[in-house]
């Protein structure tokens, strides 16, 4: 799918669609214009070979050469891989991002249980309200 960064882009990915599509379809350049003609629009070889190389794209013309072609503007455009796809690909999904790793050394808690997670003596750490709150046989 094109990310296109400028207009020059998007006209030279127009241009090697146009040429490309009118060779698979083994048309010559004379077949397209009067093909174009037959739609109602006028177009002349050297206009199509000035498209083709990239000198000279109307983005006007973009239906009447999509027509001529058999496929759709926004193959033409590059914004998908099937020449009779009107909708755009989507672009591929980035993964999820990997959860952080803690340094070495750096302590765990349980963000679930909070700090007061009985340390290795059985006793709660944590907040000091906590230990002059609890009753003087629990201590």
């Amino acid at each position: 799918m094109a990310g296109y960064q400028n207009v020059a882009q998007r006209n030279l990915t127009c241009a090697i669609r146009i040429a490309e599509r009118r060779r698979e379809l083994g048309l010559t350049q004379a077949e397209v214009v009067a093909r174009v003609a037959r739609h109602g629009s006028r177009l002349s070889n050297q206009a199509l070979s000035a498209v083709e190389n990239g000198r000279r794209l109307a983005v006007g013309r973009l239906p009447d050469l999509a027509e001529a072609l058999d496929c759709t503007v926004t193959y033409l455009l590059g914004l998908t891989a099937d020449p009779r796809s009107w909708s755009p690909d989507q672009p591929p999904r980035a993964p999820a991002p990997a959860p952080p790793v803690p340094a070495p050394g750096f302590p765990r808690r349980s963000w679930i249980l909070g700090p007061d997670v009985p340390d290795s003596s059985g006793g709660l750490r944590g907040r000091p309200d906590q230990a002059a709150a609890a009753p003087r046989s629990a201590r």
